[in-house]
């Protein structure tokens, strides 16, 4: 089942990463070089349009992929301010670019202003809407519709100097209404859906300096995190649940440190970083239930969880390369982290009705990991290199938990685990001929003790590529494999994952060219599971396996026409297809457990997206832009047989121009 979810995340992102027909500001309008007023000189596009949106089917996938609606945006802009003599009054560089604000659901907005040799300001501003309807598993009873609000701030003083100072601020909030479920009163009783307030904001505060002395260039940064969580959950009357109430404030706070040394010198090169965050946390959460149980009898339940934290972590890393002649190169990389969780993380619940207490304690959880690297690279000619290398790791992960209250038998159970991967690495640069380019890369690694089931253990990875360029045309094609085998006590585990891919581009006249490419996903992935299920009493249910069979085909091509210097007209279209393991439909099984796994072991479905978009070129600062792209989506057979299809006609009309 999570393959199957993973499958729909991986395709969702997909289909969210495809060329969406607006804007078209890159079109040029106005003066190639702009204007001048007084001693700037001032190079600007805005293209303000409308969209518009027919959707059918499941309108709630479509928000979850796509989500554009009607509406007047600023679908984009660009903006440049530059000093003619490089020494403005207060600013000798301006640089504005937007994207889809005012109704877009994806809106972003970049900004540098700077005087050279005094300081430079950087920022960073971007807001989405997202919207998650619940997949099918849930029933529509998890959802979440919320706005995420980046923004990043930094001013660098004296940044053409060899001693610079920098300060940044950045800020990260979540706000808007979901829906979850909660199971009360025990682990058969009736699941009711919840609606939560979601309320997270992230604050970072950065104050560093970038220098060089001798020969050496140097870094170091105070950092300050502040993470809070207000989000609160609710219900007045549904059923069994009279009354629920959960309200689970969080805060967090991580200091740290930064810095980093570079220096190169005739046979030798040296890179040092460390870090240093000392995070500390402290939550509550208290919750009330009321209502009745599976038996009808009354209860009335208050749950409080406390705690609070340090999670210092420690990294460091030492990157030495030696050249002892001209085509030989030694590459050595040590690196050492440390991650200690320790606190009083305390469970506490409370039965109204009998008076009694039920608690569980944590305490201590520790990861400290060791790695070396090696690489050697020798350069026969200039077209012909090889290089290989040897990878080591050791990881040690140690933890102390209370069961029970402390001071008792039960408290103070601690366990420890240690692993070592061991890894070859090799690979070889070609120029095969003047105008062919090819690589080849491999690694083969071994893990003694993996930590978890899905842990690296029997691994292979392979990566090859060539290319060919000539002129206007370039032709590219690649292979990619990841192969992981891990068996531990309880169960066993395969993946196997290989890409296949090919590209092209060809500007046959000025005036026409044409792009595409292809690739092909293969994952299959296969697991023991072992679980309880089972009326009226849980039962373990063994010998069954977790498959996942998935085949991706994506393809995509775009053909660019321009008519003299009076429009221009592009065409493409988009293709993504999953075959899943072959199967037309959805056999019957013995049981009701082997037939819920054997219907997420694929999900075949197809996806298309034509796209139209035409420039015509008005006046020399005015033109007029118009687009369509259509979004199908279709489900072969969906989770669970709850198809999730639709189909969507969006487009729009905008202008752009120069003023």
């Amino acid at each position: 089942m999570k393959k199957t979810l993973f499958a729909i995340f991986c395709l969702s992102g997909m289909l969210a990463a495809q060329e969406t027909v607006a804007p078209t500001v890159d079109e040029k309008v106005g003066p190639p070089r702009g204007e001048s007023k007084g001693d700037y000189n001032i190079v600007q596009s805005w293209e303000l349009g409308y969209r518009f949106a027919a959707v059918g089917g499941n309108a709630d996938k479509y928000r979850s992929d796509v989500n554009y609606h009607d509406g007047i945006r600023l679908l984009g802009s660009n903006l440049t301010v530059n000093s003619k003599d490089g020494h403005g009054r207060w600013f000798d560089e301006i640089v504005l670019s937007t994207q889809g604000l005012g109704n877009d659901p994806y809106e972003a907005a970049t900004l540098r202003v700077q005087k050279n040799q005094l300081y430079r300001y950087d920022l960073l501003w971007r807001q989405n809407d997202y919207f998650n309807p619940g997949l099918t598993v849930a029933n529509g009873e998890h959802l979440e519709t919320t706005r995420h609000g980046w923004q990043d701030h930094e001013l660098t003083l004296f940044p053409q100097s060899h001693f610079r100072i920098r300060a940044g601020y950045s800020r990260v909030a979540e706000n808007g209404p979901a829906l979850t479920t909660e199971q009360e009163f025990d682990g058969r009783s009736d699941v009711f859906p919840i609606f939560r307030k979601v309320r997270r904001q992230f604050n970072d505060f950065r104050l560093g300096a970038d220098g060089q002395w001798k020969g050496l260039r140097f870094t170091v940064q105070r950092q300050w995190e502040y993470f809070k969580e207000d989000s609160a959950d609710s219900l007045t009357s549904t059923g069994a649940l009279a009354s629920f109430q959960r309200a689970q404030p969080y805060r967090g706070t991580t200091p740290g440190w930064m810095g980093n040394v570079y220096g190169e010198y005739k046979w030798i090169a040296l890179t040092g970083r460390f870090t240093y965050a000392g995070g500390r946390g402290a939550f509550v959460q208290n919750e009330t239930a009321i209502g009745t149980d599976r038996f009808g009898s009354a209860q009335n339940r208050q749950v409080i969880v406390t705690g609070n934290g340090d999670r210092p972590v420690v990294t460091g890393d030492v990157n030495i390369t030696i050249f002892p002649v001209g085509r030989f190169t030694i590459i050595n990389h040590v690196s050492a982290s440390n991650t200690r969780m320790t606190g009083n993380n305390f469970f506490q619940q409370f039965d109204n009705k009998t008076f009694s207490f039920s608690s569980v304690n944590f305490q201590f959880l520790g990861v400290r990991l060791v790695t070396n690297a090696t690489d050697v690279r020798y350069r026969f000619t200039k077209t012909f290199d090889l290089f290989g290398g040897f990878r080591y790791a050791d990881r040690e992960i140690r933890s102390i938990e209370d069961s029970g209250s402390p001071g008792t038998a039960l408290d103070g159970i601690s366990a420890s685990q240690s692993n070592h991967t061991k890894a070859g690495v090799g690979g070889v640069n070609w120029i095969l001929m003047k105008y062919i380019r090819a690589h080849a890369e491999f690694e083969v690694g071994r893990n003694d003790n993996p930590f978890t089931p899905q842990s690296l253990r029997d691994y292979h990875a392979a990566r090859a590529k060539v290319q060919y360029r000539k002129k206007t045309l370039l032709l590219g094609g690649g292979y990619q494999d990841n192969y992981n085998d891990n068996s531990i006590q309880i169960t066993a585990y395969s993946s196997h994952a290989r890409t296949y891919q090919g590209e092209g581009s060809w500007n046959a006249k000025s005036w026409v060219s044409v792009d595409g490419s292809y690739s092909k996903l293969h994952l299959d992935t296969i697991g023991g599971i072992d679980f309880f299920a089972g009326s009226p009493r849980s039962q373990e249910v063994t010998g069954l396996q977790s498959i996942y069979i998935s085949n991706i085909h994506a393809a995509n091509v775009g053909l660019r026409f321009a008519v003299r210097q009076y429009a221009d007209l592009y065409v493409g279209y988009n293709l993504t297809k999953d075959t899943g393991d072959g199967r037309s439909g959805l056999a019957t099984q013995a049981t009701a457990a082997a037939q819920v796994f054997y219907n997420a072991q694929t999900f075949p479905l197809t996806y298309h997206s034509p796209v139209l978009r035409l420039s015509v070129r008005v006046t020399e600062k005015l033109r007029w832009n118009v687009g369509y792209q259509y979004y199908g989506y279709r489900e072969d057979f969906g989770l669970l047989s709850v198809n999730q299809n639709y189909r969507a006609n969006t487009g729009y009309t905008s202008l752009l121009w120069a003023f």
